[in-house]
């Protein structure tokens, strides 16, 4: 039996909390078209007779301008040298530049075998994809090169297939049907962040955090869940409560059903809005909300 730790690292909105999601078959990671969607750490499980893969998702690699941003960078490079395989995961429809560089610089003084993973082939080109690989190969080499679409799941078998060939023989991780290891409440804050991500759109992508404060059962079996949607401004307050409070109950809405699923139970959603000025740049408040160094 073979086991062993996959991380995924790339530019923000290279496709890889979908392509751990697509992998566990289980929506582990959320996933939105904002940069810098994924923040901590997140590992996702694939067990199979074969044995077991960790995968561990990452924020994207980015130059960063505040406290969150130092934090996210340092959770990504940290996971570099704590595994057995790593995923460089690139979009093939945004050209090679200085974002790319700027994480090879920390690919090449890495031990284990990088695969250099294209994604969104499903969008380009035989020719476009090619010529894309042509720009990374002049900087490093790789283990491992694939095309592959992690939004319809082109080529992750074989992807996978690869992967096992890398592992080392080891026992179970966790144990067989677990998908993750992050806590409900963390899972239950993520949901609730992704919905007000894709319902505010532009408007407040990054100075948007969630907070579970409470969970617990009630009486007749129903989850009680108080959360806190946190921003950095007043003026953002508005925004995600919206005119006559109809943002924050659509934001409600659509985190109560997923939250539903995921608790296996009905849920009474106790959800606020609460400004905390420039919580990016504060490492108290950065504590609190879990983003620990």
């Amino acid at each position: 039996m073979k086991s062993g730790f996959v991380t995924i690292v790339g530019r923000p909105n290279a496709g890889k909390s979908t392509l751990m999601n697509h992998i566990v078959g289980h929506k582990v990671a959320i996933v939105s078209e904002k940069p810098q969607t994924t923040r901590n750490r997140i590992q996702g499980i694939y067990t199979t007779e074969q044995g077991q893969i960790v995968f561990v998702d990452t924020p994207g690699i980015h130059k960063p301008k505040h406290l969150l941003g130092e934090y996210m960078v340092q959770v990504s490079t940290r996971s570099l040298h704590e595994v057995d395989v790593i995923y460089y995961m690139t979009d093939v429809t945004r050209p090679f530049g200085s974002g790319e560089r700027y994480i090879i610089e920390y690919l090449q003084g890495v031990s284990a075998p990088v695969f250099l993973l294209i994604n969104k082939i499903d969008l380009v080109g035989i020719e476009q994809a090619t010529h894309h690989i042509s720009d990374f190969l002049g900087y490093m080499n790789f283990a491992e090169t694939m095309f592959l679409s992690a939004m319809q799941g082109t080529n992750i078998p074989a992807l996978l297939e690869k992967t096992w060939q890398y592992l080392p023989e080891g026992p179970l991780y966790y144990p067989e049907g677990d998908l993750t290891d992050q806590p409900v409440s963390f899972q239950a804050a993520e949901l609730i962040r992704e919905k007000a991500l894709w319902l505010t759109r532009d408007e407040i992508p990054h100075s948007l955090a969630v907070d579970v404060e409470e969970l617990r059962q009630q009486n007749g079996g129903k989850a009680y869940l108080r959360a806190v949607i946190y921003i950095e401004r007043d003026s953002q307050k508005g925004i995600v409560i919206g005119k006559n409070g109809q943002m924050l109950k659509q934001i409600g809405e659509q985190s109560r059903q997923e939250l539903e699923d995921l608790l296996d139970r009905p849920v009474y959603l106790d959800l606020w809005v609460k400004v905390k000025k420039n919580w990016r740049d504060s490492e108290n408040n950065l504590n609190q909300l879990g983003y620990s160094r």
